[in-house]
């Protein structure tokens, strides 16, 4: 029996097919493993430092422009939001792994902070959100009260 001259053919168009279910079960691996940059959305990385009078929010936004970021205060959320839009290249890119678009980061607000007092600062890329606690929730030192020691023995002995 001859085989027909299709086999090899067919024999690339099935290695054609594998190559091409290898790259896509790449592809969403990548998207689910979180390590595809290009399917993720862009959010900045941001750090909640505790300090004795506040807590300080800070996030990193590169190459967003101050007027492009909005920090709002609501019903005890805290949200960064805003866009980063691409430079304008000039000539052909041959590799941009830098992310673009909108953005929003949001955490819930301790009881223990004044709303009111909120102050956002933005200097070289870098937004810093400074949240007051209220006097209630800043660390407050004990006074420890001396007792003698005779008092003690006095007590002790009555005690006994």
């Amino acid at each position: 029996m001859q085989f027909p001259m299709t086999f090899k053919t067919s024999n690339s168009m099935v290695r054609d097919v594998a190559a091409l279910r290898r790259e896509m079960d790449r592809w969403f691996d990548g998207y689910w493993d979180g390590s595809s940059q290009s399917l993720q959305p862009w959010a900045p990385a941001v750090s909640i430092q505790e300090r004795p009078d506040s807590l300080a929010v800070t996030a990193e936004l590169p190459g967003v422009n101050a007027a492009d970021v909005e920090v709002t205060v609501e019903n005890g959320v805290l949200t960064i939001s805003g866009e980063k839009n691409p430079t304008e290249a000039e000539g052909n890119v041959h590799l941009d792994e830098r992310r673009y678009g909108r953005f929003e980061r949001s955490f819930t607000l301790l009881q223990s902070v004044v709303a009111d007092d909120i102050r956002a600062d933005f200097a070289n890329g870098v937004l810093t959100v400074s949240l007051p606690k209220t006097a209630e929730a800043k660390p407050r030192r004990i006074q420890i009260e001396s007792v003698e020691s005779n008092d003690r023995n006095v007590g002790l002995e009555a005690r006994r």
